[in-house]
């Protein structure tokens, strides 16, 4: 039995198709992948997340996105696009239709299918870029927010229950408890 031969795309063929595509897909190096669908409480949680953002962002250059517009991780080693729940860039050049590629924050909702991948391989990638001086992880079954800051090196702060989050990138607080609101 002969082996099938891995089919690699085009970052041009993979955005086109990304465009009349009904799922969406991350790019790995050539390599696409289909996104598998979310949970109630995922979706909840990144709603609750966007109109907090955005509130808070309101008449200052930073613009907060959801997760249909993609982020592009692009090094020498990397060309790779993702859709992570929620991104804000605050950079006038970051304007490409279709993704950012200088995010100040990200934001990812665990899910069972997703959180090793998202903790390990994805974060691998986000901290190559530049620009990104916070990811946050949400738990979805439980009340627990970690957010990873760029300082010398990647710091953790771990929220629970009743506590107040700060997302210190764009100089947010919030109670762990808006994040969840909703969330049975």
């Amino acid at each position: 039995m002969a082996l099938a031969e891995k089919l690699i795309v085009s970052v041009a063929d993979y955005l086109q198709g990304e465009l009349v595509s009904e799922i969406k897909h991350e790019y790995i190096n050539g390599e696409v992948y289909a996104m598998s669908g979310a949970k109630r409480s995922h979706n909840i949680i990144s709603m609750n997340l966007s109109g907090l953002v955005f509130a808070h962002l309101r008449a200052t250059p930073c613009r907060v996105f959801n997760s249909d517009m993609k982020v592009r991780v692009q090094t020498a080693q990397d060309d790779c696009f993702f859709y992570p729940d929620l991104h804000v860039t605050c950079s006038a050049t970051d304007t490409a239709e279709h993704y950012n590629s200088q995010p100040k924050l990200i934001i990812e909702v665990l899910s069972d299918a997703t959180e090793r991948y998202d903790r390990a391989e994805k974060f691998h990638r986000y901290r190559k870029l530049p620009s990104l001086e916070e990811y946050v992880l949400i738990a979805q079954d439980t009340q627990r927010v970690e957010c990873y800051s760029r300082d010398e090196q990647w710091d953790l702060r771990l929220y629970r229950e009743g506590e107040q989050v700060l997302l210190q990138s764009i100089g947010l607080e919030l109670a762990v408890a808006e994040i969840y609101e909703g969330v049975l």
